[in-house]
C-alpha cells in the first residue's frame, strides 16, 4: 500500500516533489512561496527578560536565523536526508564553521590531498597557524593510508565526494568505518555531488557540506554555504559560527537559493546528459591530452562511481588538457564562443577555468595534470549539440584543420 504523498511530510514525497514544495511555509499573507522578509529584528514579546540573546530560531535577529533562512535549512536537511541543516554566508563559511566548531588546539585532521583551494589553505596555513591544530594530507584512495595517518587526537576526517579540481573519487563508505573507528566524525564536501544525485549521510558521514553557490542554487546569482548532519552536530554550528561569528546568510540570498533548488532534480539529468556526451567527445580527440570524468572506464575510479552513485549519473564536472604548454591552453578558451571562461560551477551557463601547474597543493595531483595544467569545464544547460560544436571549432581554431 503506497502512502499518500504530503507536501508537509518529507518521507512521503519524491525528490522531484521535495524540491517543488520543501521549505514553504504558508503566513498570513496565504502565499504559496515563503515570502521574502528582509528585516533584520523582529518584535519582541511584553517581557523580553528571559530571552536568549544566542537563540538559533527566527523571531529574534537575523543573525540567530532569519525566515528565509530557516526555510531553506527545512528544506536542505530534507534533501540531504539529514535530522538538521544550518544555511551560511558562502561554501568556505560552511567549511570553517566545521572546523571552527568541532576541532580545537591540540587536535589532528585527516585531509584528502586533492581538494578545495580554500580547505587547502586553511589546513595548511590559517588554521595551523594560528590554533596549532595539526592536519595530515593523505591519498584518500589508499585506505590503508588513511588508516595508518589516524591519531588518538584524531578529531575530523575531511574528503570530497568527488574532488575538486581532478575528479578524484572518495569511498565514502570505507573512509567512514575507518574514521569511527578511531573515534573521528567523517566531513564530506558534497558540492560537486548534490542530492538527489548522492547523499554522503546515507553511506556513514557525520557531516555534508554543499556550497550553494553553485549546483543547488544554479543560477549563478547568489552566494552560499550549507551543513547538514544529526541535529547534535549542527546546533553547535549555529551557536558558536552562526551566532556568534556571524557568518550568516542573507534573507535575499536564501531566498534565491530556495527559488532556484526546485528544479535542482531537472537540471542535474541535463548536466549529466550532456557531460557524458562531451567526455566521450574529448576523449576520441586526439587534441586531447587526457581526460578525467568519472562516467568514462578509464577514469581510475570508474567502479566505485558507479558503485558509489548507484546509476544515477557521474556528475557534470570534466577534468581535461588539450595538447601543448599553457599558452596553448589558454589559446583554447580564448576560442570559445558559447562556453565562458569563469570560476565557479554548477550554474546554467557552462564554464571553464584552466588552472596552472604551480602551487603546493598541484604536487598531489595525477602526473599529467602537474605536467600540464587542467581545464576544469563545468557542464551547463545548453543543448549538448551547441556545446559539442563550440568545443570542435576551438579545437580546429587552436591547432588548426589539419591537426584534427
Amino acid at each position: 500500500m503506497s502512502t499518500r504523498p504530503d507536501r508537509t511530510d518529507p518521507s512521503t514525497l519524491s525528490d522531484m516533489s521535495a524540491a517543488v514544495h520543501l521549505g514553504n511555509r504558508l503566513d498570513s499573507t496565504k502565499a504559496l512561496r515563503t515570502p521574502l522578509v528582509m528585516a533584520n529584528s523582529y518584535e519582541l514579546p511584553d517581557d523580553p527578560s528571559e530571552i536568549s540573546w544566542s537563540a538559533t530560531a527566527p523571531g529574534l535577529y537575523t543573525r540567530n536565523t532569519g525566515v528565509n533562512q530557516a526555510a531553506l535549512e527545512h528544506k536542505l536537511a530534507a534533501l540531504d536526508g539529514a535530522e538538521d541543516a544550518v544555511a551560511l554566508a558562502s561554501g568556505v563559511a560552511a567549511l570553517h564553521a566545521v572546523f571552527f566548531t568541532h576541532v580545537r588546539v591540540g587536535d589532528h585532521v585527516v585531509v584528502s590531498d586533492v581538494t578545495y583551494e580554500a580547505t587547502w589553505r586553511l589546513w595548511t596555513e590559517l588554521l595551523p597557524g594560528r590554533y596549532g591544530i595539526e592536519a595530515t594530507f593523505v591519498d584518500i584512495g589508499d585506505l590503508d593510508a588513511v588508516r595508518a595517518a589516524m591519531r588518538p587526537e584524531t578529531k575530523l576526517v575531511c574528503i570530497e565526494a568527488i574532488a575538486n579540481p581532478t575528479t578524484k573519487i572518495a569511498d565514502v563508505r570505507a573512509i567512514a568505518e575507518i574514521a569511527h573507528a578511531a573515534g573521528a566524525i567523517l566531513m564530506v564536501d558534497s558540492t560537486f555531488t548534490p542530492p538527489p544525485f548522492y547523499r554522503p549521510l546515507a553511506d556513514g558521514a557525520d557531516l555534508v557540506v554543499h556550497s550553494l553557490t553553485k549546483y543547488i542554487n544554479g543560477h549563478g546569482d547568489a552566494m552560499g554555504g550549507s551543513v547538514a548532519g544529526r541535529h547534535e552536530l549542527i546546533q553547535p554550528i549555529k551557536a558558536d559560527a552562526m551566532v556568534d561569528v556571524g557568518g550568516i546568510i542573507s534573507p535575499f540570498n536564501a531566498w534565491q537559493i530556495q527559488r532556484g533548488s526546485v528544479t535542482l532534480p531537472l537540471r542535474l539529468q541535463q548536466h549529466f546528459r550532456s557531460a557524458e556526451r562531451i567526455a566521450h567527445f574529448l576523449a576520441a580527440d586526439p587534441r586531447v591530452e587526457y581526460i578525467y570524468y568519472p562516467g568514462l572506464p578509464s577514469h581510475p575510479e570508474h567502479e566505485l562511481a558507479e558503485r558509489q552513485f548507484g546509476g544515477r549519473g557521474f556528475g557534470g564536472m570534466i577534468a581535461f588538457a588539450v595538447k601543448g604548454d599553457a599558452d596553448r591552453q589558454n589559446r583554447f578558451v580564448a576560442n570559445l564562443r558559447l562556453i565562458t571562461s569563469g570560476f565557479s560551477l554548477g550554474h546554467d551557463d557552462s564554464l571553464i577555468v584552466h588552472t596552472g601547474t604551480e602551487g603546493g597543493r598541484v604536487a598531489t595531483y595525477p602526473e599529467p595534470f602537474r605536467v600540464h595544467g587542467h581545464l576544469r569545464l563545468s557542464v551547463g544547460l545548453e543543448d549538448a549539440d551547441d556545446l559539442l560544436e563550440d568545443l570542435r571549432a576551438a579545437l580546429d581554431a587552436t591547432f588548426g584543420a589539419e591537426d584534427g
